[in-house]
């Protein structure tokens, strides 16, 4: 009886070791043991810039739903400046934010203001597909805001 449990156990096993096997090729399955986290899966977004008067990105961004995404903030202190996006940054999974090397982890964020010249630099995994935008508060220019898209 033990044999045929082993028997019918190894040849339940060679299917699914012929199916890893073909996933390896895959470039999906080349996002390693870390997963979402990998480095194969990470893209560095083009900054953007919080500066009065300037545009804040030079086009709209779009995103890949389960990539990891860095993206850099700099404000020029001409200013004291925001940015709010609430349905954008509840359509990811935010890892940090990390302001002066000092990371920050947190549940959730609304906006993000610039009293002063600096920079803060977000990474996070994109998660919900849709529209959202990052907007400077109260305004309604086109190039007050930057247009974010995942798919």
């Amino acid at each position: 009886m033990k044999k045929a449990i082993f028997a019918t156990m190894l040849l339940a096993a060679v299917p699914l070791a012929a199916v890893a096997s073909d996933d390896d090729a895959k470039p999906e399955a080349m996002i390693g043991l870390a997963g979402l986290l990998s480095k194969s899966n990470r893209e560095t977004l083009p900054g953007l810039t919080l500066s009065a008067g300037q545009p804040i990105a030079q086009r709209p961004m779009t995103l890949k739903s389960g990539r990891y995404y860095t993206l850099k903030i700099e404000a020029d202190g001409s200013q004291e400046l925001a940015l709010e996006g609430a349905g954008f940054f509840r359509a990811i999974w935010l890892n940090e934010i990390v302001v002066e090397g000092i990371e920050i982890r947190p549940l959730g964020v609304d906006s993000i203001e610039f009293d002063e010249a600096g920079e803060a630099e977000i990474s996070f995994i994109a998660i919900k597909p849709g529209s959202y935008q990052l907007k400077i508060p109260g305004s309604t220019g086109e190039t007050q805001q930057v247009k974010i898209t995942i798919e």
